[in-house]
This record gives structure tokens, C-alpha cells and sequence, in this order.
């Protein structure tokens, strides 16, 4: 049954236009073909990319972060409690108002002391300011090398500058050395990603990344297997343009560099739109839909990589939309509108006002600074006019 699958899934008819049969693809020592035991070769490189990675975050993206004044919020931790630990592992993170009074009940704590535990817990399995920085310096600096090492394999490369090239002699176009290794580069790279999300920062969208890692992975692996490599160094290298800006913005963004921030922003949206609104459809939609026509006819190949070309078109749609929506709140407001993606520290607004009860119970005196209204609390209401201070900040009876 496997072997029949396995010849129902190679069938020429699915993977070469009309005329051309697999004994047309056979190779020679001067003339190699993309074949797909050559993407088994990934699993290990991206193994190595992993190493790489965790030896540049702990070696220079770390000290770096000290250096720059990255500094990580001190959290308060939540203190250990096998019944609510138990409830936040195996039934839910964010109790409703219902389940937090059962839960108060069954520890003998007070609602608002429950409420407060899964507040701080949430806080610590966010992850910390470091790390953002050290995974944002990695991809910036893999984004850097792998854009430039895409111009540098394509810079003489004919396809580059005339579009039609691309298909000239397909699919009998054989692999060059510089392209498998560029190839691997980046499917090496995806894998790498994949391998690590359990570690890597989780944000609002981790299940859209994983899926958006699974059809990289899947359009890349395809690309090469039915030969559209010269199509794909085109569009892996329009990709990269932009998330060369993406990255650096986060870490100004890290370091509190706002102005730096907002202006690596604007350049960010200018490339992302250009790129992925302009450059990607005319040179590679408008490519594989209109010139490949003068080479060969349509065939099962021809609309299953057109139709994923356009899938990724309609995601640069909604992700420009973002981007433009977020540009013209800038332009209005003077301000960036915070990335809907990044999940943020809970405040602990309550948990002051937790304290500052405990206090007023206790008899101590304190000052309130989220009132306006003049006064110092003190076991109840006292007018500040009738207090003096004195030099030493301490408070007086008149």
C-alpha cells in the first residue's frame, strides 16, 4: 500500500508540465536536480542552528542587554499552594468570579488573596525583558546574515533582474550549489524555530505562529521539490527585507528608545508594504501566473503553487492592514499604538489597594498617591490643613 501511494504521489502528470516525465529529470556529474531526500539534510543543520543560538544569547545577546540597561521587572512570586497550583496547571489560568469563591473557600483564603496569587502566577510564567532582547537580537542578527546572503547568491543570477528567466528551461534547471545551500539556510532556520517554541516567548498569537512555521516549512519543502527554486530564492529574499526592520524595532523598544523605536516603525512599514504590496505580486504572482504561460501549459503544479502564492498574498493583506492602521494612529496620535501581539505584565493596582486596607485596619499612617482630594488617611479622613509638616517629612498635629 505505501509503495502504491508513494508512485500515486510522484506521478509526472502532478510535478512536471505536459511533455516532461521523470526520465527527462535524470542527472549526470555535472548536471544535479532537486531531490527530496536533500530536505532530510535540514533536521540536522537546524539542530546545529539551536546550538548556535543558545551559545549567542547566553555568550552576547545577555551581556549586551546588561550593557544597554535592560533591566527586568522584579515580581513579586506567588506563594506555593498545591490546591490553587493545581487548579492553574490543570483547569484554567484566569478563573471567573464563581470559580475564585470556590477556590477561597477549599484554601480558607480570602477572595481578593486568590485573586492576587493567580495575578502574580500569570505574571511569572511571563517571560522576562532579557529574554525578549536576546530572542529578538538572534533573529536580527540570522534576518541580517540571510537577506544578505540571498543578494549575494542572486546578485548574478538572471532571474534576478528579468523575470521571465525563471522559467527559461524549466523544469530542466539544475541546482547550484550556492542555491541548495541558501535553501537549507532557511528551511534550516523554520525547523529551528519550531524545535524551540516551547522555549522561545509565547505571545496572543502562538497557535497562528505555528501554523505560519507548519506553511513555511511546507512551501519551502515543495518549492524545492518541484524545482521552483529560482521563485522561491525570489520570494524568501522579499521576506527577509522587511523583518530586517521588524527586529531592531523591538529591541529599541526594549531599551526605552522611543524616538529610535517609532522611526525604525515607520521604515518597517514603508519596506513591509512596498515589498509585500508591490515587488512580491509583480515579481513573483504576476511571474508564475502570466510568464510561465510562455514556457508551458497549465498543469496540477502550476495552480497548486499559484494558489499558494495567493494564500500568502491575502496574509500580507491583513498583516498591511495592521501595520497601517497602527501608522495612522501614530501620525494622529504622536504615539504607537501597542502591539496587539505582545502580552503584557498585569498591573498590581489592586494589589496596592489590597495594602493600603491592611494598613488603614492596622492604624498606620500612610499617603495615598492616586487621590487628589488633599487629604492624609489616617484610621479614617483628616483634613491636611489641620497638620503642619515638618522639614524632615514627618507629619505634625497643629
Amino acid at each position: 500500500m505505501a509503495r502504491s501511494l508513494y508512485e500515486w504521489l510522484w506521478q509526472h502528470e502532478f510535478w512536471l508540465p505536459p511533455g516532461i516525465t521523470w526520465e527527462d529529470m535524470q542527472e549526470s556529474e555535472d548536471i544535479h536536480y532537486p531531490k527530496p531526500r536533500d530536505l532530510l539534510l535540514s533536521i540536522p543543520f537546524a539542530l546545529i542552528l539551536v546550538v548556535i543560538r543558545c551559545a549567542f544569547e547566553r555568550a552576547i545577546a545577555l551581556p549586551l542587554s546588561t550593557k544597554l540597561g535592560v533591566r527586568d521587572k522584579q515580581r513579586p512570586k506567588a506563594q506555593p499552594n498545591p490546591v490553587l497550583e493545581t487548579f492553574y496547571s490543570m483547569s484554567c489560568k484566569n478563573p471567573k468570579e464563581s470559580e475564585l469563591i470556590s477556590l477561597s473557600k477549599q484554601c480558607d483564603l480570602p477572595v481578593r488573596k486568590v485573586e492576587r496569587w493567580f495575578r502574580r502566577r500569570r505574571n511569572m510564567d511571563r517571560p522576562s525583558l532579557s529574554k525578549k532582547f536576546c530572542e529578538a537580537c538572534w533573529r536580527f542578527t540570522f534576518y541580517i546574515v540571510s537577506f544578505f546572503t540571498g543578494l549575494i547568491v542572486l546578485y548574478d543570477k538572471p532571474w534576478l533582474w528579468d523575470h521571465r528567466e525563471c522559467w527559461t528551461g524549466y523544469p530542466q534547471q539544475p541546482l547550484q550549489p550556492s542555491l541548495f545551500w541558501y535553501y537549507m539556510l532557511e528551511l534550516s532556520f523554520y525547523w529551528s524555530l519550531v524545535f524551540t517554541l516551547p522555549f522561545d516567548v509565547k505571545r496572543k498569537d502562538f497557535k497562528e505562529q505555528i501554523v505560519h512555521h507548519a506553511a513555511t516549512i511546507f512551501l519551502i519543502s515543495f518549492s524545492y521539490c518541484a524545482n521552483y527554486i529560482r521563485i522561491g530564492t525570489l520570494v524568501m529574499v522579499i521576506h527577509d527585507a522587511s523583518d530586517c526592520f521588524l527586529e531592531p524595532t523591538k529591541i529599541f523598544n526594549y531599551m526605552k528608545w522611543k524616538k529610535t523605536c517609532d522611526s525604525l516603525f515607520m521604515i518597517f512599514s514603508a519596506v513591509f508594504l512596498v515589498s509585500r504590496l508591490v515587488i512580491y505580486p509583480y515579481t513573483v504572482l504576476y511571474n508564475t501566473y502570466y510568464y510561465s504561460m510562455e514556457i508551458f501549459q497549465p498543469f496540477f503544479g502550476y495552480y497548486f503553487v499559484n494558489a499558494l502564492l495567493i494564500i500568502l498574498q491575502l496574509l500580507h493583506v491583513f498583516w498591511s492592514c495592521l501595520i497601517i492602521h497602527m501608522v495612522y494612529k501614530f501620525i494622529l496620535q504622536g504615539t504607537m499604538e501597542k502591539d496587539m501581539r505582545s502580552d503584557t505584565e498585569e498591573s498590581d493596582k489592586d494589589e496596592e489597594r489590597d495594602k493600603i486596607r491592611d494598613k488603614e485596619k492596622n492604624g498606620i499612617t500612610y499617603f495615598s498617591n492616586v487621590t487628589s482630594n488633599g487629604y492624609i488617611q489616617r484610621n479614617g479622613s483628616e483634613p491636611l490643613n489641620s497638620r503642619a509638616h515638618l522639614g524632615n517629612g514627618h507629619v505634625k498635629e497643629r
